[in-house]
């Protein structure tokens, strides 16, 4: 649906690793609803297995709330791929970074949840915003 929040890789990480700071955050935007690509997923699901150390009912668990509350994540396809390579080519984006960009504006969303690219950067209708950064109050 248009208009809607793309979750990237640390978005999930943070939501459900234990003991971070940034876990209370992550978790109240995945609870608000958004999108994810099977892109994310995959990463999700290596860093869960490599660096958390989580066994595959942990990951199995995780990857259900995921879609529960981000519906089932977005494939990758042939237009992506090319618009990634467009991206990262333009944007000076690492390839991976610009499949997930890709991924955003192909499902028509406004804002890439991301802590890892340049806040406040758009590409096409997406606009990078890092939820992580202390704004002045």
């Amino acid at each position: 649906m248009p208009g809607e929040r793309f979750f990237d890789t640390n978005i999930l990480i943070y939501a459900f690793a234990e003991g971070d700071r940034r876990g209370t955050r992550a978790e109240e935007m995945l609870a608000a609803g958004g999108v994810t690509g099977i892109q994310v997923i995959n990463e999700f699901t290596s860093v869960a297995r490599r660096k958390l150390g989580w066994d595959w009912r942990q990951i199995d668990a995780a990857l259900e709330v995921v879609e529960e509350l981000a519906g089932p994540a977005r494939p990758l396809t042939r237009e992506i791929h090319r618009e990634a390579v467009q991206i990262a080519r333009s944007g000076n984006l690492p390839f991976y970074d610009a499949l997930i960009v890709a991924a955003a504006i192909e499902a028509e969303c406004r804002i890439l949840l991301t802590e890892d690219m340049q806040h406040g950067r758009r590409f096409a209708s997406v606009t990078l915003h890092n939820p992580f950064i202390e704004t002045p109050g």
